[in-house]
């Protein structure tokens, strides 16, 4: 008859197998939470002047074009 025997892999292994479970879901999450930090604050000066306004395709989009002299600040 068989013997049944448990074999605990290394902490390395472990580690691994544990992050190619995680890493997937992780991603999408950090990414969808990202997006949405970027959504929320898009109106926002400092993340339109540092952030946004450096992006390549979409940084013109983004640009304040309102004269000086129609500024009330």
């Amino acid at each position: 008859m068989a013997r049944l025997t448990f074999s605990h892999p290394s902490p390395p292994a472990a580690a691994f197998t544990a992050a190619k479970r995680w890493v997937p879901s992780l991603g999408v999450w950090g990414f969808g939470a990202g997006s949405a930090a970027l959504l929320i604050l898009s109106v926002t000066p400092l993340v339109k002047r540092e952030v946004l306004v450096k992006v390549p395709v979409l940084g013109s989009y983004f640009e304040d074009k309102t004269p000086a002299s129609d500024k009330p600040f």
